[in-house]
């Protein structure tokens, strides 16, 4: 979980290739309206984004069902979104991936082919976010090298 430009994706296919797990990005399940309202530069508000948390909690909840376990990325910017999902698995785990502001909209401007750009959405998601206290989230700085935060996590799975 993060904000956009936090290394969401790219952390999660690693973290699900080292896992031999199946890794689902959130973003492929925003609606169209939900893309288009970001393309054109507008954020998402809580109404915008309930739909697509509760589609997620069902592709959790499915998993969970069949014993198979997944790795998903989502933006997961406030508590109750964090809750809802949980709803899925109450035992999911969270990866928090903080940065700093500068860093986030640095890898915003080097993106192409994504929906989501701007420093006004960025500063909206900023603004959103409530970060998850230690008991919630494990909390790794995107700074550090992506195997880094991957190893990391996985040594916090494996302390659980």
């Amino acid at each position: 979980m993060g904000v956009s430009g936090s290394g969401k994706s790219c952390i999660g296919e690693c973290l699900a290739e080292r896992l031999g797990v199946v890794y689902i990005d959130g973003d492929d399940y925003h609606s169209p309206a939900n893309i288009a309202k970001m393309a054109s530069g507008i954020p998402l508000d809580d109404d915008d984004r309930r739909e697509w948390l509760e589609t997620l909690a069902e592709h959790i909840a499915a998993y969970r069902r069949r014993d198979v376990s997944l790795v998903l990325a989502c933006s997961a910017l406030k508590r109750r979104y964090r809750d809802l999902l949980r709803r899925g698995d109450p035992a999911l785990r969270f990866l928090y991936l903080e940065g700093r502001r500068e860093q986030l909209m640095q890898r915003l401007t080097e993106r192409e082919a994504h929906f989501f750009r701007g420093e006004t959405m960025l500063d909206s998601q900023l603004r959103d976010l409530e970060v998850p206290g230690e008991n919630e989230a494990v909390k790794l700085n995107i700074a550090d090298a992506p195997e880094a935060i991957v190893e990391a996590f996985v040594a916090s799975l494996e302390r659980r």
